[in-house]
């Protein structure tokens, strides 16, 4: 199986107002209360427009110092655990010599003596979810499911922290499992709900025991 999704969404519906298509994913391993990250904005897309998007199976991770400045993007895989640590020559986020508690998260550990990081997670090159106030001795845990979640937002900006109102109205859950590739099509739209479903979809081959 490829470790690359092909998606290409595809507007269908009857909007006249230019809406944008929002998707994000949750953090799994979260606590109740975690922000979620808009990772994709498709803007405006008019009738019958598609627009491609590669959804990669794996993330990266990077860290943030207090002073604002970020860390080079590692590659991040199930039971990956990481740790912001100061060297000679400054802050440094490395792997750690230990494996994540559960193997299907991936954990970011601020191991500096002082002075709070930030972790965030990147997908297909954009910021896909992201936790701030990591004090020395804490870490932040991560771990997403195949599964996205889509709907119609206004003035949302890829990137952006989704405030609680947004979310709510961001319900439709696509599941990704063993899928290649397919289009997501929105229909609806006018007096009608909007609806995203999963069209032309190509599944992985399942391998035998």
């Amino acid at each position: 199986m490829s470790n690359t999704i092909k998606l290409n969404f595809i507007n269908r519906s009857n909007d006249a107002n230019n809406s944008s298509v929002v998707i994000f994913q949750k953090n799994a391993a979260s606590n109740f209360g975690e922000s979620h990250t808009a990772w994709k904005v498709i803007k405006n897309p008019s009738h019958k427009e598609s627009h491609p998007i590669n959804y990669p199976t794996n993330f990266q991770v990077a860290a943030q110092d207090n002073y604002g400045n970020y860390t080079p993007q590692l590659n991040a895989y199930d039971g990956s655990a990481f740790e912001m640590v100061e060297k000679a020559s400054g802050y440094t986020l490395q792997p750690s010599q230990y494996f994540a508690i559960n193997m299907d998260e991936v954990e970011v550990k601020n191991n500096l003596t002082q002075g709070s990081i930030g972790a965030n997670c990147y997908k297909d090159g954009k910021l896909l979810a992201t936790k701030s106030s990591i004090a020395p001795g804490q870490k932040a845990v991560f771990k997403f499911n195949p599964k996205i979640y889509i709907g119609v937002a206004s003035e949302v900006e890829e990137g952006e922290i989704l405030n609680s109102a947004i979310v709510s109205k961001i319900n439709t859950e696509i599941n990704l499992f063993k899928v290649e590739s397919a289009d997501i099509v929105m229909t609806g739209g006018g007096s009608e709900p909007f609806n995203f479903s999963l069209e032309n979809v190509t599944y992985a081959s399942v391998e035998s025991e």
